[in-house]
């Protein structure tokens, strides 16, 4: 056994910490965490736009993988730090904890509260630059996986060639351009952001910054994809992007700011004629997924105040047991922003907020302003209590429906449905639910899988589009009710994401039309109604082939008509007939042809279903799913020529 002394104890001085364990500061090495350093940047250019320094971002994606981020805020300081004895610049730039928000005196709130942004970015980096636009002159510094190549020095502009626009505070050349190439012995996934996924969450900040203007242009393609976002309504702009392609209840969202106590809120809510309550909150531009005080004093506020108009209304009579949460919030969508200048996180995600004043100030807040408007809008509260009694009643229903259904399991010992051919393994993490379009089909699938780990739902019909009806409606629907017996975590808010029976839920539907709308529909389902399953990555996609190709005794499938077209190559250069069989569905292939080509983990192609934008996710299923029509013929008109090879 080696000794364990001193000479055992390492020291990771500087960034080598971050090399060592990218994981802890980063999250993951792979596409979320290579998009986390843009983000790490973008913040610090936030930050300064809070404060009223800065009123334009731009993020360029150039060509090799390189990544720039501009703003026309005050500069990183490059005078000298007296303590440290290098510049602020390099300070900020290869030191962890150090930044301009500990004492608040120079930003009274900020979302980077550890100091550790952008020298992680320089630590994960082959390379890193950094150029500051100051009183007509251009500083830099140049660093090597964190280390200086140099000191802090003037450059010239042909150095430099990124200028900042006019700042918003002196009307000058004043900025930050922050340029690095992520390191592909760190990010071995890959090292090409994904625009669309960058765009999506400056969107979201443009949206929380009212009238600060943030661009991203992908300079990879040989006609740069540019998006700019700037909207002047803030949260309320927010509310009216969300509910695009819904029917709301008003015209205007209705608006809610003000300060106390240092605490800063701006809060936008609409109500549409929907079933799914969508709601955002955030703290100091920091998305709180899991919620937290300042949204717990939302939801307080809301129901109470209903509740006391609901007791003046006429329609008290013909409901007195009152409002729940879930009843004023069906159909809602809303936006909470707030700016804390000393958020309480809980834990390093900063995905939920723990400052308990916080609640108060919300709650009276939103409960002083809402009887305002209420009492000035008479119109508008009157159609949110009609849209909140038809909710409560569909709550009481969707008990009793559940009731009904826990009694009907109670007297069936095993509470799975007949349709269900369970597998015998009980570790969730090790079963896996296939769900298959047609009785053909699932028949074949239930004698081909390992049924071990392997279990089968046999699906028939076309199901329920749950984007135009009531949960009680859901719960109680004949092809719904399968499935969320066999998963087994219950449906809407009382689904627990720890029951689930399985940890891979499998569609496996025809390679049609038809399929594809039935892959859309259970996703819809699964969206609404089990959204966990999405956002931990349960839910998966099969991917049968779509031809046989068969000569000298031998079987070839492909899995699109390139791969038909490369194994038909191959073949005409041998001798011999050459067969070839397209699947229509599933029940054309026997059990082991199933198993072979589509079910056996060695072999198989599965699609993870991942959502990465919850936001964007709602507006699609909406816009698929939903009543309005013209928005999904404007979408089907988009693209109707990215669409190909359509078996009709």
């Amino acid at each position: 056994m080696s000794e364990y002394s001193a000479e055992s104890i390492q020291v990771l001085k500087g960034l080598e910490a971050v090399r060592q364990r990218p994981g802890m500061y980063i999250g993951t090495t792979g596409i979320d965490g290579l998009h986390h350093l843009v983000f790490e940047v973008v913040d610090n250019s936030i930050d300064e736009a809070m404060q009223g320094h800065c009123d334009s971002i731009l993020v360029v994606l150039e060509g090799d993988d390189v990544v720039r981020v501009e703003d026309n805020g005050r500069g990183i300081p490059i005078d000298m730090h007296a303590g440290e004895n290098v510049s602020a610049l390099e300070l900020v730039m290869t030191r962890l904890h150090a930044g301009g928000k500990f004492d608040k005196k120079s930003y009274k709130v900020s979302g980077g509260l550890h100091g550790v942004g952008v020298s992680v970015v320089n630590a994960l980096s082959t390379w890193c630059e950094a150029f500051v636009h100051k009183d007509g002159k251009i500083y830099t510094q140049r660093y090597a996986i964190g280390i200086p190549e140099a000191s802090t020095h003037e450059c010239g502009a042909s150095s430099c060639p990124w200028t900042p626009e006019d700042s918003a505070a002196s009307g000058s050349k004043h900025g930050t351009v922050i340029r690095w190439k992520a390191d592909p012995s760190i990010f071995k996934e890959t090292t090409a952001c994904n625009f669309d996924a960058l765009s999506n969450r400056l969107r979201e900040l443009a949206f929380l910054n009212r009238g600060l203007k943030i661009t991203i242009r992908d300079e990879r393609l040989s006609t740069p994809k540019v998006h700019e976002f700037k909207f002047d309504g803030g949260v309320k702009s927010f509310v009216q992007y969300l509910n695009e392609g819904k029917t709301v209840l008003y015209k205007e969202p209705i608006f809610i700011s003000g300060v106390r106590d240092a605490i800063e809120a701006e809060i936008a809510i609409q109500h549409n004629d929907g079933f799914n309550e969508i709601m955002y909150s955030f703290v100091n531009d920091i998305n709180t997924r899991e919620g937290g005080t300042h949204l717990v004093g939302f939801k307080s506020a809301l129901t109470r105040v209903l509740n006391e108009f609901l007791k003046k209304s006429k329609l008290v009579k013909k409901f007195e047991e009152g409002f729940s949460g879930e009843d004023v919030r069906e159909g809602l969508t809303a936006v909470l922003s707030v700016k804390a200048p000393n958020p309480q996180f809980e834990g390093q995600t900063k995905s939920k907020l723990g400052n308990s004043e916080v609640r108060g100030i919300i709650d009276a807040l939103m409960y002083e302003q809402l009887e305002i408007f209420f009492d000035q809008h008479p119109d508008v509260i009157a159609s949110i209590l009609e849209k909140s009694v038809l909710a409560a009643k569909a709550r009481i229903a969707a008990r009793q429906a559940r009731e009904a259904t826990r009694r009907k399991n109670a007297m069936d010992s095993a509470g799975l449905p007949g349709k269900l051919a369970d597998c015998s393994e009980k570790d969730p993490s090790l079963c896996e639910l296939f769900i298959v379009e047609g009785d053909s089909a699932g028949g074949s699938a239930k004698m081909g899988r390992n049924r071990q780990y392997q279990a089968i739902l046999s699906l028939w019909g076309k199901m329920l589009n749950v984007e135009k009806t009531h949960i009680e409606k859901v719960i109680t629907n004949e092809k719904l009710q399968p499935i969320i017996a066999s998963i087994g975590a219950g449906a809407g808010a009382e689904f627990k994401i720890e029951k689930i029976r399985y940890h891979k839920i499998v569609i496996m539907a025809d390679a049609d039309v038809d399929g594809s709308h039935i892959r859309t529909l259970l996703l819809t389902f699964f969206f609404r109604y089990m959204t966990p399953l999405l956002e931990y990555g349960h839910v998966y996609l099969a991917m049968p082939p779509l031809y046989k190709v068969s000569y000298e005794k031998k079987n070839f499938y492909a899995y699109d008509d390139a791969e038909k077209d490369r194994i038909l190559a191959e073949s005409g250069r041998e001798p011999g007939k050459v067969a070839l069989q397209r699947y229509k569905g599933l029940g054309e292939m026997n059990p082991d042809q199933l198993w072979e080509t589509t079910m056996d983990p060695g072999k198989r192609n599965m699609v993870q279903i991942r959502m990465e934008d919850a936001i964007e996710a709602d507006r699609i299923f909406s816009m698929l799913m939903g009543e309005n029509v013209a928005p999904r013929r404007e979408f089907i008109e988009e693209n109707a020529l990215l669409a190909s090879n359509l078996d009709v």
